[in-house]
């Protein structure tokens, strides 16, 4: 059984990180979606709400949803996984995405990291982008699934995003 890590923080989960969800689907056995936290990011959702969120969203029998905290690689490791899927939407995500690539293969020699790229229409689309114009009160109904979208506007019009 061939099974893929999809990892992010997902704060909120987008159309970008759908598609590119749905496309590892079809090229796995099992595709794990992993809820992480980013140090350098202030999310607006909290780790569990952020998987449910996925959950809402995500109806592909052959994925699932789960949070952790530690090191990418021994969650991979762990649960059988034999490579990483990550979206890239312009070469900026490359050189980062890159970056980790190389370091989790040091640190994993027996893990792949895969990447797809954004369809033309999600090049642009990104969680903080979602945030911000939720924030200014703009339509966020075009870059976030429509069962999560009154989710986000609550959360952004309340402004009580809680760390995680």
């Amino acid at each position: 059984m061939k099974i893929a890590v999809c990892p992010g923080s997902f704060d909120p989960v987008t159309l970008g990180h759908l598609d590119i969800i749905k496309r590892a689907a079809k090229l796995f056995d099992e595709v794990i979606v992993l809820v992480m936290s980013n140090s350098e990011k202030k999310p607006l959702f909290t780790s569990d709400e952020r998987a449910d969120l996925i959950k809402k969203c995500v109806k592909d029998k052959n994925v699932r949803v789960d949070i952790y905290n530690g090191l990418l690689v021994d969650y991979a490791k762990a649960h059988g996984a034999v490579a990483i899927v990550k979206g890239l939407r312009a070469v900026s995500d490359f050189d980062y995405e890159f970056q980790l690539a190389l370091i989790n293969q040091s640190l994993y020699p027996r893990i792949e990291t895969l990447f797809l790229s954004a369809k033309g229409e999600n090049m642009f689309l990104s969680s903080s982008m979602v945030k911000e114009v939720c924030s200014l009160g703009g339509d966020i109904s075009a870059f976030v699934p429509a069962e999560i979208a009154d989710d986000i506007y609550l959360r952004c019009n309340k402004g009580d995003g809680s760390n995680d």
